[in-house]
């Protein structure tokens, strides 16, 4: 910790900051505990210095950054971080997104966990920026032609396939057997209905 302030202080007006540093910072935030002040004392100096932008190119530093701001109640700051930073992995930056609002309606439900249904509550009413999802979502509904087939199937054949049929469908659709297990099990239900 003292030799990366030290090659901080040197380094404080050198753009871009040398790789040692940057690899350095990466290696003490991968260390050191979520929640503990030498955590918190490394991100704050690694914050103030004017190439902090650079820092963030690394999930390791973000990932550190993002669990002080969620330590300290600064959900917002822990937002704003992750829609600049220019990590490459996208989809653990969505994760930790997703951690941040968990944690936020945690302690506004006052409670420790979120059941599955919250948290999807929770993605739902908080999507990720576009600068985390330039693609978008998922979309987890199946196209119209592969609802028409099922349809079809379930209307001409029957709604109460047995395994091989649910085999030759998934295979014939290109999903998993448990997708049309489940697709069924959803349309008798809401035939029920």
């Amino acid at each position: 910790m003292k030799r990366f302030m030290a090659m901080l202080k040197k380094n404080e007006n050198v753009h871009p900051p040398p790789t040692k540093l940057l690899d350095l910072a990466a290696q003490l935030c991968q260390e050191l505990q979520s929640s503990s002040p030498s955590l918190e004392k490394l991100v704050e100096a690694m914050m103030k210095c004017k190439n902090s932008g650079d820092f963030l190119t690394n999930i390791h530093v973000v990932r550190a950054c993002v669990s002080v701001h969620i330590h300290k109640g600064q959900h917002d700051a822990a937002c704003r971080l992750l829609e600049h930073c220019k990590a490459e992995e996208k989809e653990e930056l969505v994760q930790l997104w997703h951690e941040v609002h968990y944690r936020r309606a945690m302690e506004k439900q006052q409670t420790d966990v979120l059941t599955p249904l919250q948290k999807f509550r929770c993605r739902k009413r908080n999507p990720p920026p576009l600068s985390l999802c330039p693609e978008g979502l998922k979309n987890r509904n199946y196209s119209e032609e592969v609802r028409q087939q099922l349809f079809r199937f379930a209307a001409e054949v029957t709604a109460n396939p047995d395994k091989k049929q649910r085999e030759k469908l998934a295979q014939a659709m290109n999903l998993q057997p448990t997708q049309v297990y489940n697709w069924f099990a959803n349309y008798r239900r809401r035939q029920k209905s």
